[in-house]
């Protein structure tokens, strides 16, 4: 099966019991910790995912770097994630959970990439225009600075992107000359 059918699959069962547990933010709050620490920790991220490292040696390393800082739901999930032999995916669970839990609160992720820091206005505008492409109300807005814009912007929002940049424009501009 594929990786991202089985992170689905145990998202959503985590997904599910933290809504009977009524602790949907908690989980997702170690979601994102977990998610983090991995992305920032290459030896503990290849750790979990060599097959050599026996799966009692994976849980207790685990419980020893999450232990003290993970809800006990969730250290649970993680032991039957390693009982299963499901290290290695743990990370596309925890970004499952995010995107599950984001979906069920109406939460938009968009990234807008500006030759400058965006003023409290143009924010606004982008995530007037994120909501209208998307229809949910609380966007969660990353703001890149890339000088080689030379001006305007890119706006992504999930997999479409509206590029807006004078680079953009040259370059339209320059293939219309040519051809």
């Amino acid at each position: 099966m594929a990786i991202g059918t089985v992170a689905t699959r145990y998202a959503k069962s985590l997904l599910d019991l933290a809504k009977e547990q009524g602790l949907t933010d908690v989980l997702y709050a170690d979601m994102k910790f977990l998610q983090k620490t991995l992305a920032a920790n290459r030896q503990l991220n290849v750790v979990l995912k060599n097959p050599i490292v026996r799966a009692e040696k994976k849980n207790a390393i685990v419980k020893l770097v999450f232990g003290s800082r993970l809800n006990p739901i969730t250290m649970s999930f993680l032991s039957i994630i390693a009982r299963k032999n499901r290290e290695p995916i743990v990370d596309a669970i925890a970004d499952e959970y995010i995107a599950q839990y984001d979906h069920m609160k109406g939460i938009s992720h968009a990234t807008v990439i500006t030759t400058m820091t965006l003023s409290d206005t143009l924010r606004q505008k982008f995530k007037s225009m994120v909501s209208q492409a998307t229809g949910n109300t609380t966007i969660e807005l990353e703001e890149k600075i890339d000088p080689k814009l030379i001006g305007g912007y890119i706006l992504r929002i999930g997999d479409r992107q509206i590029d807006g940049s004078l680079r953009s424009q040259l370059n339209e501009m320059r293939l219309e000359f040519l051809n």
